[in-house]
């Protein structure tokens, strides 16, 4: 990104941007005071309503443009670049989820490789001094067992056709930088959580679950952990992404470097919501990964990344969004 912009005086497009992460980064950049262009096609892998409630307030400010359309449409891409180009890209969209990939991997391959190379392709057309952050994630680095995993790592092994994807994304925009010297960070998210979590995963689902006296199935003999990273650290972690010294290409991981058992997660909810959750074991998935544990001794270097949400605070704060949401679904 040129010396000359700041933050506040960007033009920011962030693909997906309707979704998850995708809409609290937003949150942050309009608080700056830059200038946001998201691209979403609210499609249904989970209902469309809800990342329009995200996008509720955004659709609202000056500084903001929405673009309902896919990655894979070059007409959608010439419309999100119709005035120009971006000083930088934050490229969340994306098919997500390890278990749905394993029952359409070409859909997942069309949407977060071949859609990734087009976003690619316009970015370098309207301006290869752009800046691309591209949304990754922990999946590629497959199975482990024991050490944390760490940025030089091979991830030739992927447990599933999204992380395979996603691995695949990497190279991709590896080319790129080093056909074009495209500007790219490639940032692993380590299992992020907090308000307005997809509800297809798994602490929101555990959740509803609870509320509802619903059975929770638990996959292997609840042994797994995750590195949960609350979603306001991963923010923290894409701006300083955005307008660090980068040198050309690179991979960062963004984790709490804290792995949290499946079972210790389950009773932090339980506290959380003062209710007992009813287990039903079934056996390990298929395409799951036993456990994930980000070393960030590199992204606190480079960005100086800090995460500041202990897991039991998250989870708190996750409850108490939800509960607020249910409680004005009811009305």
């Amino acid at each position: 990104m040129p010396e000359s912009i700041s933050r506040g005086d960007r033009r920011v497009l962030i693909t997906g941007g309707a979704g998850f992460i995708g809409s609290h980064l937003v949150d942050r950049l309009l608080e700056l005071g830059d200038h946001v262009v998201v691209l979403d096609n609210f499609n249904n892998f989970y209902d469309p309503a809800v990342k329009r409630r995200n996008v509720s307030e955004h659709v609202k400010h000056p500084a903001y443009r929405l673009v309902e359309g896919d990655l894979r449409d070059t007409d959608d891409l010439k419309t999100v670049f119709a005035d120009g180009a971006f000083d930088v890209v934050v490229h969340l969209a994306a098919m997500a989820g390890v278990r749905p990939s394993m029952q359409r991997p070409a859909l997942y391959m069309d949407v977060n490789v071949s859609g990734t190379q087009r976003l690619l392709d316009i970015i370098v057309a309207a301006n290869p001094k752009t800046r691309l952050v591209f949304g990754s994630s922990s999946s590629v680095y497959g199975k482990r067992s024991g050490e944390s995993f760490l940025e030089v790592d091979r991830v030739d092994e992927p447990l599933s056709p999204y992380a395979a994807s996603k691995a695949a994304g990497e190279l991709a925009c590896y080319a790129a930088h080093h056909t074009t010297d495209l500007q790219v960070v490639s940032l692993r998210f380590f299992t992020v959580f907090g308000p307005r979590q997809r509800p297809d995963l798994a602490i929101h689902k555990f959740c509803k679950l609870i509320e509802e006296g619903k059975p929770i199935e638990v996959f292997g003999d609840g042994t797994s952990k995750r590195d949960y990273t609350f979603v306001s650290d991963i923010v923290d972690g894409i701006m300083a992404a955005m307008s660090y010294d980068l040198p050309g290409y690179d991979i960062i991981n963004l984790g709490r470097s804290d792995p949290i058992g499946l079972m210790d997660m389950i009773r932090c909810l339980e506290d959380a919501m003062g209710k007992q959750a009813n287990l039903d074991y079934k056996p390990f998935q298929l395409g799951d990964m036993p456990y994930t544990y980000a070393s960030i001794e590199k992204a606190r270097k480079l960005l100086g990344y800090e995460p500041k949400v202990p897991f039991a605070e998250g989870i708190k704060r996750f409850v108490e969004w939800h509960l607020a949401e249910r409680s004005i679904a009811h009305k």
